[in-house]
């Protein structure tokens, strides 16, 4: 193998001493070739990080692993065995196992149901629930996840249902697991519970293949760095304590100096206010704050603090038991979401898939959904010209990489996240609240949907972000709102902003 210097490189380690080894792989996909020939080992006991943009390769060598399709070239052993599984099942009665990016859960089932799907215990002929329940009540406490193993998954948010699909991996004696954004939907004290089981089963030989655009999190959890770009290895790292900045250059091939560009600054007019916010089930009470135009709130805390509840009762998708929001100097009466949108006031879900997109419908059709009375004729008719002409200049504004007929299912999770955010911007808002707006997207299309956001507050419009990753609440922000227990905790500006001291509000 060769670096991006050009010096010759042995790959690391060799089939006695690696658990598993991965040699002269390739896939293509019709026109695409997705993998150029790449090698991989990874001994027993060690955790190496996979990092790329999307569209890197990452998801595409993962699945080969994990025996969801089989490689066009090269070959692997595992264990010192030749390897070459023809389904997932193949994989998994080997000990390896893939937890991917998108939950696969059943959500009408409980979640021992789910940690145990397809491989249920039975017990005189019928299923042993009792020790189903207790199996993955043992896994769930190993996360550090409170929920009674016979509770419905469709209950549970997103966080919990992240530690869901790690419950399953965990519930039986995997030797070796693909962690494809593991933490992406985990909050700070989530993750903790992760990486400190991660440590234990590495030290009983356990190993990892761990895929993460948190780069901050590569030099925690894991031992050595491969990187991948346009299908092909570019370089790899003997140790994981390597700068950020140089992991970034490395994933997208030039230099980024700068992640967060400079926000400008708010001016004198208050947007919005919200007053005294209180939820019916106490998720958030009595919460108060004031998002000037041009300026971006960041709103903090840990999971479980009511930041996603809040966001979402502002934008009238929940309602309240007691509080007013005031939208220009006018009180709103908020019933539902469209008295939020007909206000100016639109939400960019956390969870774009269930709640941002129709999978299955193409990128022009989204985006005509949230503005149907911009696509309509006179008599009330879709113009499928004018759905087609608002769809091309929202998707250019936006940058997004596909066509406008092209199915949203098809499209990397930056561009589904763009998509979203296109079709509320059609609508020219006054108040973009955004939630979780980089889960699970690489550093290239975060930079990207940065610049967006910083975009949006120099145009005047408020702007209220609520993210997980600490950084990107700092590094956005003007000023950053603490949430602890449904709380407001304090409202930090500028240099009294700092990691410290939102940690230390929202731990209150």
């Amino acid at each position: 193998m060769v670096d991006r210097t050009g010096a010759v490189v042995a790959p690391r380690g060799s089939a006695e001493e690696a658990g598993l080894v991965v040699r002269n792989v390739s896939k293509r996909f019709g026109a695409t070739q997705a993998l150029h020939h790449i090698d991989l080992d990874v001994r027993p006991g060690e955790v190496v990080a996979l990092l790329g943009e999307n569209g890197a390769g990452k998801s595409t060598l993962s699945n080969i692993i994990a025996g969801v399709f089989p490689s066009d070239t090269g070959s692997m052993t595992w264990q010192g065995r030749p390897y070459a599984p023809r389904s997932p099942g193949d994989a998994l009665a080997v000990g390896i196992s893939l937890i991917h990016q998108e939950m696969r859960l059943l959500p009408d089932l409980s979640i021992a149901e789910n940690v145990f799907v397809g491989r249920q215990l039975v017990k005189g002929g019928r299923l042993d629930r009792a020790e189903m329940n207790r199996r993955a009540q043992e896994q769930l406490q190993r996360l550090g996840l409170d929920v009674p193993p016979n509770r419905s998954v469709r209950t549970l948010r997103v966080a919990a249902q992240q530690q869901v699909e790690i419950a399953k991996a965990l519930a039986f004696n995997s030797r070796l697991l693909l962690l494809d954004e593991p933490t992406a939907a985990l909050g700070a004290e989530e993750t903790d519970h992760l990486f400190e089981r991660i440590d234990a089963l590495r030290r009983e030989g356990v190993s990892f293949i761990y895929v993460s655009h948190r780069l901050e999190e590569i030099a925690r959890i894991c031992d050595r760095v491969v990187v991948l770009r346009d299908g092909q290895w570019v370089t790899s790292h003997d140790t994981a304590q390597v700068p950020v900045n140089q992991l970034i250059e490395d994933m997208i091939g030039r230099s980024l100096e700068s992640v967060f560009p400079d926000n400008g600054v708010p001016g004198p007019r208050e947007v919005i206010k919200v007053d005294g916010f209180t939820a019916p089930d106490d998720s958030f009470t009595d919460v108060s704050f004031t998002v000037h135009e041009g300026e971006i709130l960041g709103i903090a805390g840990i999971v479980g603090a009511g930041r996603t509840e809040l966001v979402r009762a502002v934008a009238g998708v929940d309602r309240v038991a007691s509080g007013t929001v005031t939208v220009d100097g006018q009180q709103l009466s908020l019933n539902g979401p469209r008295d939020a949108i007909d206000a100016g006031v639109v939400l960019v879900p956390e969870d774009r898939k269930a709640q941002g997109v129709v999978l299955d419908m193409s990128i022009a059709d989204n985006i005509a959904l949230a503005n149907l009375d911009q696509v309509a004729t006179g008599g009330g008719f879709i113009s499928p010209r004018r759905v087609r002409e608002v769809a091309v200049e929202a998707s250019r504004s936006m940058q997004v990489k596909g066509r406008p007929q092209q199915p949203v299912r098809t499209l990397s999770g930056g561009n589904q996240q763009k998509v979203v955010i296109a079709k509320w911007l059609e609508r020219k808002p006054r108040v973009v609240i955004l939630d979780e707006p980089t889960r699970g997207i690489d550093m290239g299309a975060r930079a990207a949907i940065y610049e967006v956001i910083i975009g949006l507050a120099r145009t005047g419009v408020a702007v209220v972000v609520v993210s997980s990753e600490l950084e990107e609440v700092l590094g956005l922000s003007h000023r950053v709102m603490v949430l602890s227990r449904g709380r407001n905790k304090g409202i930090l500006t500028g240099a009294q902003a700092t990691d410290h001291a939102v940690m230390e509000l929202a731990t209150v």
